[in-house]
Order: structure tokens, then sequence, then C-alpha cells
């Protein structure tokens, strides 16, 4: 039957589609059920268009800079409009991509919203797709059609992979215009002279990072005592003091009492140390994390368990119920769109039989791209510690390195973490030009089981940014040679 498949994926972003994509290869008749766009939030709405901005931003600061390379370039302007249209354009060309990648693997696409109707008791998966009186959903960019409009449809195993959306706060809800999630960050119709971001986490501080250095006032709020406050106090303390060199405000143990909308733009009353102080903005960005979609999907009527938002599953994806499975967002952090990935990869290989490996989630690498750039995987030195981890911890900073210095980016530094009785390194955590890029390495290392030895052996090419790896993890063990 045309509507009888071995796998179907409710959701169509990284880990949707990725996992659609293997099962295919592995020869599973697959479709996946998407609401409104393939690649989801992280290609049409996160990761993706964030970088092309940021990337626009880049750009923008060394035009700005010209005169440290011994460049003469005219003052530079942007219209915002062209930044965002590039921006835009991007996703489009990844989404048709994703579609492409559908259609040459020949899974189906069901437009609409899904939810279990029936599940369990080893007999396969039934999934309904839209209201029968409401026209079909219409994607936003349309793809070659598979499977489209209204019905139910069976599976063997059904894998949710429905993502995550901005957790909204009593008092900071968003409404489109003054107060915003990413979503109106990305698509600004003017750029604001001034805006005050709610959370440091890597979706703050991305923003925070993009409007300042294109001349918009910022200021950044956090609960926490740090910014960044998952990354090695260390490291976001000197990526702090590069943002406020920049002309960013930052107030970390700050809670925001009261937002309140003015006609010029928002008004935030700060309650910091016993103190309280108003800031006022023409725009606020709301980026105090993000909840998973579990909503209308009828997982609990199926009895599938939930927790705090958050699908409950095993190292396999696999939930409490026979033949329902969970990737990504959904099913927990870190919500980043490789764990997703990885994890749908996992699931559709554990369904096959193949030996599939449990995801290692201590060794997935977390990147923020502001300016400078932050990268890290493992064991910060507080949580080494607290492990009860003997350590061993070397650090180099980019000033001591001459590609960074020739680059004119000497302000960063590579933190190493080893446990001081194995040589097992246990965390590495950078900040820096370019350091999304040279982050991969310490991650292969950490899968490799690669020990301090190993890594002093190895011989990093001159000049590189990646020699200041080398120095860090020779700095841990007392033979760092250019600091």
């Amino acid at each position: 039957m045309a509507d009888t498949y071995d796998i179907l994926i409710i959701g169509g972003g990284p880990g949707g589609y990725v996992a659609a994509i293997r099962a295919a290869q592995l020869g599973f008749k697959t479709a996946v059920v998407e609401r409104e766009h393939m690649g989801g939030i992280c290609l049409n709405w996160g990761c993706i268009p964030t970088k092309a901005l940021l990337r626009s931003a880049e750009v923008f600061h060394y035009a700005e800079h010209g005169g440290d390379y011994g460049l003469e370039i005219a003052r530079p302007s942007f219209q915002m409009e062209a930044v965002v249209k590039r921006s835009r354009g991007v996703s489009a060309q990844l989404n048709g991509g994703v579609a492409m990648l559908m259609k040459k693997n020949k899974i189906d696409i069901i437009w609409g919203e899904a939810k279990l109707t029936k599940a369990g008791k080893g007999g396969p998966v039934e999934v309904s797709v839209g209201d029968p009186s409401k026209p079909p959903v219409q994607p936003q960019n349309p793809v070659p059609k598979g499977v489209l409009g209204h019905g139910t449809y069976k599976a063997k195993h059904v894998i949710v992979a429905t993502g995550a959306r901005p957790r909204v706060l009593p008092g900071i809800e968003p409404d489109g215009d003054r107060i915003w999630t990413y979503f109106e960050a990305m698509k600004p119709a003017a750029m604001p002279k001034s805006l005050i971001v709610m959370g440091s986490g890597a979706i703050g501080i991305e923003f925070a990072s993009f409007y300042r250095t294109m001349g918009a006032e910022v200021t950044v709020v956090e609960l926490l005592p740090q910014i960044l406050p998952v990354e090695d106090a260390e490291i976001a303390a000197t990526a702090r003091k590069q943002f406020e060199k920049q002309g960013m405000k930052i107030l970390v143990d700050a809670k925001a009492a009261k937002v309140s909308k003015s006609a010029d733009g928002v008004e935030v009353t700060i309650e910091q140390g016993g103190k309280t102080q108003v800031l006022n903005a023409e725009r606020l960005i709301s980026a105090v994390g993000v909840q998973g979609n579990t909503e209308g999907l009828n997982l609990e009527g199926v009895g599938v368990a939930v927790e705090r938002g958050l699908v409950k599953i095993d190292a396999f994806g696999r939930t409490n119920v026979e033949g329902v499975y969970a990737i990504g967002d959904v099913a927990g952090a870190p919500m980043l769109a490789h764990k997703a990935e990885h994890e749908g990869t996992i699931c559709v290989e554990a369904i096959k039989g193949l030996d599939a490996h449990p995801l290692k989630k201590t060794q997935i690498p977390g990147c923020t791209y502001c300016q400078p750039q932050i990268a890290s995987v493992g064991l910060t030195e507080a949580k080494a510690k607290e492990a009860g981890r003997e350590i061993k911890v070397g650090r180099f900073r980019f000033i001591g390195n001459g590609k960074a210095i020739a680059l004119g980016e000497p302000e960063g530094m590579v933190k190493t973490v080893f446990d001081a009785k194995t040589g097992e390194l246990l965390g590495a955590h950078i900040v820096g030009a370019e350091v999304t890029e040279l982050i991969q390495g310490f991650v292969i290392a950490m899968g490799l089981e690669t020990t301090e030895e190993e890594l002093m052996h190895t011989v990093f090419p001159h000049p590189t940014l990646s020699e200041t790896m080398h120095e860090s993890v020779l700095d841990a063990y007392g033979k760092v040679i250019h600091m």
C-alpha cells in the first residue's frame, strides 16, 4: 500500500532528514512528515542563516578596520535589507538541496502536522496527518511532491524528530515587534539603534555579537554569574573581555523584574546585587533557551513517556513504546543539529540490527559563532574537579602564535584538561579566530582515546592557528615552547 512504510519520520529538520536518508540507504521504505519546510529550524531559521548574517558582520568589521591591514577602504556602509536577503538566500539554496536529496533517495514527503493514533503491541504505528476539514498545508519552500495531503499512514517504526522552539518566559512574551525571538531577530526591517538581549547562551551571544558589530548599542542580561554558562569559566571570561572591548554592555547575576513596552521601544527593570536599574532600548531579544515540540503529537495518548517537555529515550532513540523513537532536540540536551543528525543515524542503524554505537554526549562539540568564536568539547576544568578527577591543565594564548598575529587576531586562548594519571584528554576549550574549525581536532583525539604523549608527538603545520592546540597540550606538561 502507498500509505504503509517501514519507517516514518515526523519532522524534516537535521535529525529527521538525515535519519530518512540513512533509512533509505539501508533499504527501508521511508517517508518524512513536515509541516513547513525541509531542513527544519536549523537550516531555515537557526544555524545556517545566522552564520550568513554573522559572515556579513565579519566582513563589515574587517572593512571598517582596513587601516589595521595597511588598506585604504572608504567608510563602509550596509543595507539591512540586502544583508537579510543574502541570509535568506543561503537558507533557500540549502532547503532546495535537502529536497533534492529526498527525491534522489526516493523518500516520500508528506506535508502536514502529524499525530500518533495507534502504537505498541507489536503492530504497525498509525499516524494521522492534517485535519480533513482544512486545506493541506502549503510549504514555505515547495519541493518535489511525494505524498501530499491528509490521511492516515502506517509504519513499522515511527521516529519523532519535531525539534524545539524558543522558550517563552512570563512577562517577556514576544510580540514580533518590540520583543523578538530569533525568528524576528534574523530578519529585521531595519537596524535598531539599541537592543537588550535576555540570555547569554549561544543564541543570545551570537545575536548580540551580530548587532553590536553592525553598530547597535547592545546590553546582554544574564541571570547566572557567568555569560556563556556552559563554557569553561576562563574561556567565558576571555570572551567577555573582548565583547566589552567592542562596546557591548554585560550584566550578570541580573534578573529582569519587569518588562514593558514604551512609545520608543522597551523598558526593562533589572535587579542586580540588591539594586535596581531601568534599561531602555528599541528592541529586546528573548534568548532564554528552547523547549521541545511535544504538543499535539498525542505522545502521552499512546503511552510514550514525556518528562519535563522532552521525550524519554534510551541510547538508541527508543522510547518506552514499541515502534516509537525520538531523536534531536525533542529528546533532550545538548540541543544541537549535529547531535540530532548523529542520533538519527544511530537510531536507524539500530532498527536495522547493525552494530550501532551509542552516542557519547561528552564528545559532542559545541560552537558559538560570535566574534571571537568559541568552541569546546568535553569537561570544563570545574566539571573535571567536581567529578573527582586529578587533572593537568594546559593554556596557550594566541598572542604567542605567528599566524594569529599575522591575521591581526592575537586575542584568544586554548585550554586543555587532562587526567593526570592516565593522560586522557578530558576536555578542550578555545576562544579566538576560526576556533569552530579547530575544535574537531580535539574531538577526533578524544574519540580515538589519544593520550597527551601522542598529541605532543604530533607534528602540527606551521604557520597555523592549530599550533596553539599543540602548545596548550605541551603547557599542561611543562613543555610549552612559545610562551
